[in-house]
């Protein structure tokens, strides 16, 4: 199918702030949290024009996404667009790890959300409680999900107030308490250390990474080709903003910042006191459950689109009677990140997350260039200024990242690979659902 769907289905009902808030809900999760240390220890003073810069690059990406979108109302996102610009080969491999991540990062959030909560809840830290909060967690989202798109975009607005409000807040109180002589103060960076460079880039891209999945549900927004593109710039702009603020505030705060566990919360009861402190270890919780949520939203819709293609069982691409939703897909990807989530064998897994994604940026940024010869002259069109720049600079920049990957990550793509194009050959007609 190489011409975007034309028809408002009936469940379009998620408007563009809604959308917005998916974007967010979906970008800052337990990273934001923990990213002020892990910076530090490896940039030092430099780090928060790192942060800085590593939003306008991302940004680059963003925009080819945004591109892509606005050509587009169907559902699949990176999927759809690697198959529509480099046929159907392609567009499965990168479908295929995509949802792979998908599962892993479920598995690794849910894992993430019982440790988050040991602050408060010693008993969360193993044993039944631990198992409890885990597999409730999932079960929650998956039953969320499968209600309605718009269930689970309510619920992704909720849980962007509680992950936001707590950082608004650091940011705010902070900014008068800090020393701005400690803020760019420390040791210089060694430029020539590049796997070091390397992996700090690394670290930053995939601190704003999640954007991606945005566009997977995009049959299910109202007016996604204009709401999808709208809600990717905005989020760029509002999340590099509290992550720049988070960064300067945790380097004017805390001495010796990148030994720190959890910075944020140090760094605020060292200038607001406890009550900041347990606030934003609820936060990091609230925040690993939100990113959990939208992980759940948009990670089956990768499968569903996979299916409709005919690449796996049928029933992935079948819409609940009532709910409207891809209920099969949801409820698989649910239990079997319910199943690695409590074996612990997701960590193998989460070896592909660094290299898949690159995966399909390289595709996006390469495959806007394509697209746009086919598209681009239509009046909806987002036109991006500079004509190729921005996805030659996002393709380089991609690319230069891929480089930097470990043998072992690239190793695990490889692997993922060879299994996707066993699936790929034993593809089946697909037929309507």
């Amino acid at each position: 199918m190489t011409q975007p769907a034309s028809e408002p289905g009936y469940l379009r009902a998620v408007g563009r702030w809604q959308i917005l808030g998916l974007s967010i809900n979906d970008v800052i999760g337990s990273g934001v949290y923990l990213l002020p240390a892990a910076t530090f220890a490896l940039l030092g003073p430099f780090s928060l024009w790192a942060v800085l810069l590593a939003g306008l690059a991302v940004a680059l990406l963003v925009m080819c996404y945004a591109q892509a979108a606005s050509y587009f109302d169907q559902p699949g996102g990176s999927y759809l667009y690697a198959r529509e610009a480099f046929g159907p080969y392609v567009g499965f491999q990168v479908g295929w790890t995509i949802w792979l991540t998908r599962v892993s990062v479920a598995a690794s959030l849910s894992n993430g959300l019982a440790d988050a909560l040991t602050r408060f809840w010693p008993a969360a830290a193993d044993g039944p409680v631990r198992i409890a909060i885990v597999a409730g967690s999932l079960l929650l989202l998956i039953g969320i999900n499968i209600a309605g798109v718009r269930w689970a975009a309510h619920a992704a607005s909720v849980l962007v107030i509680g992950k936001v409000v707590p950082l608004l807040l650091f940011i705010g109180i902070g900014l008068f308490a800090m020393d701005w002589g400690q803020a760019f103060s420390g040791p210089p960076v060694d430029t020539h250390n590049y796997k070091m460079m390397g992996e700090a880039a690394l670290l930053l891209l995939f601190a704003y990474a999640g954007f991606e999945n945005l566009p997977a549900a995009a049959g299910e927004y109202h007016r996604p080709q204009r709401n999808v593109p709208f809600a990717l710039l905005s989020m760029i702009t509002i999340v590099t903003l509290l992550y720049a603020g988070a960064q300067l505030v945790a380097q004017g705060t805390l001495p010796d910042l990148g030994a720190s566990k959890a910075p944020l919360a140090d760094a605020s009861d060292l200038f607001a006191g406890p009550w900041l402190a347990v606030l934003l270890t609820f936060g990091a919780a609230v925040s690993i459950l939100g990113t959990n949520s939208n992980t759940m939203l948009l990670g089956p819709r990768f499968l569903q689109s996979l299916a409709q293609d005919g690449y796996g069982p049928s029933w992935f691409a079948r819409l609940h009677p009532r709910f409207h939703t891809p209920a099969a897909a949801i409820a698989t990807q649910g239990l079997i990140a319910l199943v690695l989530a409590l074996s612990g064998s997701f960590v193998q897994l989460a070896l592909l997350s660094t290299v898949t994604r690159l995966l399909g940026y390289i595709c996006t940024a390469a495959g806007v260039l394509v697209l746009h010869k086919r598209y681009g002259d239509r009046p909806d069109a987002l036109r991006l200024p500079g004509g190729p720049l921005i996805p030659v600079l996002a393709l380089l920049l991609t690319l230069g990242l891929m480089a930097a990957a470990s043998w072992q990550n690239l190793l695990a793509m490889g692997v993922a690979l060879l299994i996707g194009t066993g699936i790929y050959l034993a593809r089946r007609t697909p037929r309507s659902v």
